[in-house]
């Protein structure tokens, strides 16, 4: 039986859920089942370092990370560019959403990202 987990992040919730795929099995359920429970997802999985800030910065789309600006420490204004991703060949900045002061990058340069992956961390200033 070809039955897969995942867990899904949908907005800072996770979410555990199973997939059977087509045609694995003439004889198994035609519809995919959803986990018991999510709860446990997210102490099992925390969003970020112990060191993260309280704002979280996100990608808006999936892309992949193209160039980033910014550092841990590097103080910016709301509307400063911390990242830059490549979204359908075209470059869109990640800017910070409030002043602030970046508190960890989450990911490097090159990285294949997906809508709502955490980025960076911000503390405010």
């Amino acid at each position: 039986m070809a039955i897969k987990e995942y867990t899904i992040t949908v907005n800072g919730t996770a979410y555990d859920v199973t997939v059977e795929e087509k045609g694995a099995s003439a004889g198994a359920p035609a519809a995919a089942t959803p986990a018991a429970s999510a709860a446990p997802a997210p102490a099992a999985k925390p969003a970020a370092s112990s060191g993260a800030g309280s704002i979280k910065v996100t990608a808006g789309a999936a892309g992949k990370v193209f160039k980033i600006s910014a550092s841990a420490g590097n103080e910016l204004k709301a509307g400063d560019t911390i990242m830059v991703l490549e979204v359908m060949k075209m470059e869109t900045p990640v800017v910070a959403p409030k002043d602030g002061v970046i508190a960890t990058i989450d990911t490097t340069e090159g990285t294949m990202v997906e809508a709502g992956e955490l980025l960076a961390t911000m503390n405010e200033a």
